[in-house]
C-alpha cells in the first residue's frame, strides 16, 4: 500500500542474520511484482553500500532492509512512508533517539514478541497503540521447557534424543572466550555429532558457511552465542540447550526458545544453570517465568512478568526499566492517562473543560473493608489480561470511566461474578470517598471509622444532619463513626448516599440565604 502511494519503506533489524532473512523473504514475495529492494548491513562492500545509499536517495529503491546502518547520517530518503522496526526490544535508548530523526511525518510499526517494560507500559497507558497476534501457525505445538542444573548427562541425553529422530540442536553459550572449549566438551560427549561454531566476532567468510551448513542439514549441532536469537527459521532444529541461562534476560531467553518448534514436531528447550552457583531472585524469577509460560503466543504474558520483575522504567528518561519508589503506580497511571488524553484532544482541536487540579492529583482514600474483591483466574484466565483489567480499573479517573471499564470487561468475559462486581464497587466507593474528603475508612468491628483528609474543610452542620438521618452515627475527636450490621460494602454505599444527600441539603439551604 505504501509503495503504491509512491513512498518508500524502511525495515530496521537488530542483527545481520535477521536482515538477510528478511531480504530473502521480501525478494521472494515482492520481487516477482517488480518491487525494487536493497539491503544494508555489514556484509556489504563499501562500493555496494555507496551505490545503495545513492539509489535510496534518488527514490530508485522502494524497500530498504538493514541493520543499524539505517540509522547512519549518511542515509537520506527521497520520500519515506513507513518505518518498520523488527525486534524493537533489541534497540537501546540512543538508537531510538536516532530513529526520531527518521520518524517526522512517517508512520511507524514496531514488532516485538516481548516488548521491554517501558514500551509495554506506554501501550497500556494509551501513549502507543498496540495490536496482538495470538493465533499460531497451523500445526504448531507448545515448546516443552525444562529448568535444570547443568550436568553432562542431561546435555548428552537431550542431544542424542534429538539426533535419534533425525533433528538438529542449538547449543547456546554466550561468551566468545571459552566457546571453543565448550565445542571440545561436546565433541567428547557426542563424538558422532557434526558440530559447527558461530559467534558475532566472526567475519562473513567464516560465519556464512557455518550458518548455511546448519540450514542445509550438514551440521547436527550449532554451538553459538545469542546471535541466533533473531533470524533463523529451521524447522528441523527442535532442541535448544542454553548453558548459564541465568545470565540472560527474559526477552533473550524467549527469543532463543522461539528458534525451535517451528514445525509440527514437538520441540524441547533446556535452560541450564551452574548447580554450585546461587541464583539471584530476579534470575530465578526469569527462568521460572519461561517454564511457566510455555504455551504458544505467551510473549505478551512474559512481557507483563518482565514488567513486574524489573518495573516500568522512565517515561521520558534513559531507563527502559526500573521501579517507582516515590509515586504509587495507581496515581502514576492516572496522571499519565489524563495527560495523554489532554494531548490527544489538543491535537484534534478539542478544548477540554478545565477541572480542579487537586481532583486528579488527590489519590484515592484507603478503604480497609472485610470483603472479597478480585478478578478470579477462571473468569479471566490469562494473567496478563487480568493485570490489564486491574490497571484499567485503577487508572479510571471518575465513575463514568469506571462504568465503561466494567461494561468492556463484561462484554468480553461475560456477566461479572460477585468477586469482580465487588472489586468495581470498592473502586466506586473509593472515588466517592475522595470527593467527600475521606482519607481512610476502616470497616472492622462492625463500624466504619472515617478519617478525613482535612477536618477543617468538613462542614460542621453535615454531622448533625447525618445524625438526624442515622441516629447511631457519631463524631469523636479523631474519626467519624458509622455503626452497621451486615455487609461493610453496603454500609459504605449507604454512608456515601446519606453524605451526598446531606451535602445537597446544605447547598439548597445556602441558596436560599439572602
Amino acid at each position: 500500500k505504501v509503495i503504491q502511494a509512491g513512498k518508500q519503506v524502511a525495515v530496521l533489524c537488530p542483527t545481520t542474520i535477521l536482515s538477510e532473512q528478511h531480504y530473502r523473504n521480501f525478494e521472494e514475495r515482492l520481487g516477482p511484482f517488480g518491487t525494487k529492494l536493497a539491503l544494508l548491513n555489514r556484509f556489504q562492500t563499501g562500493r555496494e553500500r555507496t551505490e545503495t545509499l545513492q539509489r535510496v536517495k534518488d527514490g530508485d529503491i522502494e524497500i530498504v532492509i538493514g541493520t543499524h546502518a539505517l540509522l547512519s547520517k549518511e542515509i537520506a530518503f527521497k520520500n519515506l512512508g513507513i518505518l518498520i522496526i523488527d525486534e524493537e526490544h533489541k534497540f537501546g535508548v540512543k538508537q531510538k533517539e536516532l530513529l526520531k530523526e527518521l520518524r517526522v511525518n512517517v508512520d511507524v510499526l514496531t514488532l516485538s514478541a516481548t516488548p521491554i517494560p517501558r514500551t509495554l507500559s506506554m501501550a497500556l497507558m494509551d501513549i502507543r497503540e498496540m495490536s496482538l497476534i495470538t493465533d499460531p501457525p497451523p500445526g504448531r505445538l507448545p515448546i516443552r521447557t525444562f529448568l535444570r542444573p547443568y550436568s553432562k548427562e542431561v546435555v548428552r541425553e537431550a542431544i542424542l534424543r534429538e539426533l535419534a529422530r533425525g533433528g538438529q540442536v542449538y547449543y547456546v553459550y554466550n561468551r566468545v572466550q571459552g566457546i571453543e572449549h565448550v565445542a571440545e566438551r561436546l565433541a567428547k560427549m557426542v563424538p558422532m555429532a557434526r558440530i559447527g561454531v558461530g559467534h558475532g566476532q566472526m567475519n562473513e567468510k567464516e560465519l556464512e558457511p557455518i550458518m548455511v551448513g546448519f540450514v542445509k542439514g550438514e551440521l547436527d549441532i550449532l554451538l553459538s552465542t545469542t546471535i541466533i536469537e533473531s533470524g533463523l527459521d529451521i524447522p528441523n532444529a527442535n532442541t535448544l540447550i542454553v548453558e548459564d541461562a541465568d545470565r540472560l534476560g527474559l526477552a533473550q531467553l524467549y527469543q532463543l526458545r522461539g528458534r525451535v518448534g517451528r514445525s509440527d514436531v514437538q520441540a524441547y528447550a533446556y535452560l541450564l544453570y551452574q548447580s554450585a552457583k546461587e541464583l539471584t531472585e530476579n534470575a530465578l524469577s526469569r527462568l521460572q517465568a519461561l517454564q511457566e509460560f510455555s504455551s504458544l503466543g505467551a510473549g505478551y504474558s512474559l512481557a507483563f512478568r518482565d514488567l513486574q520483575i524489573r518495573g516500568a522504567g522512565e517515561l521520558l528518561g534513559a531507563k527502559q526499566h526500573g521501579t517507582m519508589a516515590t509515586v504509587g503506580y495507581e496515581l502514576y497511571t492516572q496522571l499519565i492517562a489524563e495527560q495523554v488524553a489532554a494531548l490527544k484532544n489538543a491535537a484534534d482541536g478539542v478544548v477540554e473543560e478545565v477541572k480542579d487540579p487537586l481532583e486528579s492529583l488527590t489519590p484515592l482514600p484507603v478503604f480497609d473493608l472485610p470483603v472479597t474483591a478480585f478478578v478470579p483466574e477462571w473468569y479471566v484466565q490469562d494473567q496478563a489480561q487480568r493485570l490489564y483489567v486491574y490497571q484499567q480499573m485503577m487508572s479510571s479517573r471518575d465513575l463514568d470511566r469506571l462504568a465503561e471499564v466494567q461494561a468492556e470487561v463484561e462484554d468480553r468475559y461475560g456477566q461479572a461474578p460477585a468477586e469482580v462486581a465487588r472489586a468495581f464497587a470498592v473502586m466506586r466507593v473509593r472515588m466517592r470517598g475522595r470527593d467527600a474528603g475521606f482519607e481512610k475508612v476502616d470497616g472492622s468491628q462492625g463500624r466504619l471509622a472515617v478519617t478525613f483528609k482535612d477536618r477543617t474543610k468538613v462542614p460542621p452542620r453535615i454531622i448533625s444532619l447525618l445524625n438526624r438521618r442515622y441516629k447511631p452515627c457519631y463524631l469523636t475527636r479523631d474519626v467519624f463513626v458509622w455503626p452497621f450490621t451486615g455487609d461493610a460494602l453496603s454500609a459504605c454505599e449507604r454512608l456515601l448516599d446519606e453524605w451526598d444527600a446531606c451535602m445537597a441539603e446544605l447547598e439548597a439551604a445556602r441558596a436560599l440565604l439572602p
